[in-house]
């Protein structure tokens, strides 16, 4: 063990996000003995995070950009209250350099990556670099970012392809290019939503792999070198990018595939340096050749799906790396498959209306419950959901012997769980799970796109 790494237990944790997420890493907290410290917009003041924690500061008015993505009020809120470190939970700040840095700079321990590594890997035609050098597959494409030559460099890579935004994330400034002629378009439409979403309107190209599957693996890797990586999740089932639903392990990966996987993500996370718990995902074509996309350096939505398969706290294990602690458990433990697992995302939006967002006031919440059932949320009767963030209201997350008693166990919670007062797409999910090929793990990333032109050709001809 390196006599630099000082090993220094925090006694104060304060959580930079909101929610189900910051509930999340409270309960933790409280399990390791620190004390937590909430932030809230005044829209979030009856948030139950807010309740949960040990001391609350209100950071700002409603809007995110002056308040959870306030690096300042929150780095302020850090050391009035004598915070150890920061948790930045998902989203927001999560994977924002500057944030890392500023934290760092006020005598705070940054619970994550370190801001060099985030700006290294949250760059994506630099991640695809470190990948290269690595030797991790990559799809072709541009190798950085392109230029006035995009037409060129286009013809090089072969249509269909991807643009993509440099500093993109959760499907934003994402652009499908199947022909020449509408690449000036399709350009100017990333490059506007890369603008808008990040303040950066640079783009890459990436071959566009038909009907892929998206597969993930979490890894995990401490500040002496060590490193490990867990089974996949297959998160395939995504509208317009954003995922829906996410299960491990992948009912298409085979052992000696899984076992590729956790290779190439632990040689790139050590290619990096990365210190704390992040993800790598892959793009996976119908012949099992799969192709690396990007990192996250930050806890997923969908973390509780490895928790679950690999009985392992993520969080726990990034306050424990953070602390200075080696890593608590050996790639061997890290590769047993305990359960199969399967996470829904329920929004508070109406599928029936293009999942248009449902903001208002819970007037009824039962949760599922019983055997092998977890669900997040921040949820509670007469809780009423702000209109200015994202949709997500709770996460259930089921586990089983089998992937055939997980969707058994699936079907009886979403006809459980009931909502009443906003409209949610747990109707959605019932479709899902109900869905032949999905049953049949035969699912890519375009299948809910194709369930939703099917649900729409049925209805349009029982009009008739």
């Amino acid at each position: 063990m390196s006599a630099e790494i000082k090993i220094t237990p925090f006694k104060k944790v304060l959580i930079a996000n909101r929610g189900e997420i910051a509930l999340r890493v409270i309960r933790t907290l409280k399990e390791m003995g620190i004390k937590s410290v909430a932030i809230y917009s005044e829209a979030d003041r009856n948030s139950l995070h807010v309740r949960m924690a040990d001391e609350a500061v209100c950071i700002g008015a409603a809007p995110s950009p002056v308040s959870y993505l306030n690096i300042d009020a929150i780095v302020t809120a850090g050391k009035i209250t004598g915070a150890d470190a920061v948790h930045p939970g998902y989203g927001f700040l999560s994977e924002n350099a500057d944030f890392a840095d500023a934290v760092t700079k006020a005598g705070m321990t940054f619970i994550g990556p370190t801001a060099k590594a985030i700006e290294m890997l949250g760059v994506k035609s630099t991640a695809r670099e470190i990948a290269v050098k690595a030797g991790v597959p990559i799809t072709p494409g541009s190798d950085g970012v392109v230029g006035k030559n995009f037409r060129e460099v286009a013809r090089k890579i072969g249509f269909p392809i991807m643009i993509k935004a440099s500093l993109g994330g959760g499907g934003k400034g994402m652009r499908a290019c199947l022909k020449e002629e509408d690449l000036e378009l399709m350009m100017k439409t990333a490059q506007g939503e890369a603008k808008a979403n990040f303040g950066d309107d640079r783009v890459y190209f990436e071959k566009l792999v038909l009907n892929p599957r998206h597969i993930e693996v979490q890894v995990a890797g401490d500040n002496y070198g060590n490193v490990v990586a867990f089974a996949e999740r297959d998160c395939s089932m995504q509208r317009r990018h954003q995922k829906l639903v996410e299960e491990s392990p992948s009912p298409f990966v085979d052992e000696k595939t899984r076992a590729k996987l956790r290779e190439a993500a632990c040689k790139l996370v050590k290619a990096a340096k990365y210190r704390g718990v992040g993800t790598v995902e892959f793009l996976m074509a119908q012949n099992k050749e799969f192709y690396f996309m990007e990192v996250n350096t930050r806890l997923q939505v969908e973390h509780p799906v490895t928790e679950s398969v690999c009985g392992q706290d993520l969080v726990k294990m990034q306050i424990q790396i953070a602390q200075g602690e080696p890593l608590h458990i050996t790639q061997e433990e890290a590769a047993v498959i305990k359960c199969h697992a399967i996470e829904h995302r329920i929004n508070a939006e109406d599928s029936e209306r293009n999942f248009t967002p449902c903001p208002g006031t819970i007037e009824e919440w039962i949760p599922a419950g019983g055997l092998g059932v977890r669900v997040d949320s921040h949820m509670y009767t007469g809780y009423t959901i702000p209109s200015y963030y994202d949709s997500l209201i709770a996460k259930l997350i089921v586990t089983a012997p089998d992937r055939a008693h997980l969707l058994e166990r699936s079907r009886r919670c979403l006809g459980e769980f009931q909502i009443a007062g906003v409209k949610t797409t747990i109707p959605f999910h019932q479709k899902i799970v109900n869905n032949k090929d999905f049953v049949a793990g035969n699912m890519d990333t375009g299948l809910i796109e194709r369930m939703m032109a099917a649900e729409k050709e049925a209805a349009g001809e029982s009009k008739k």
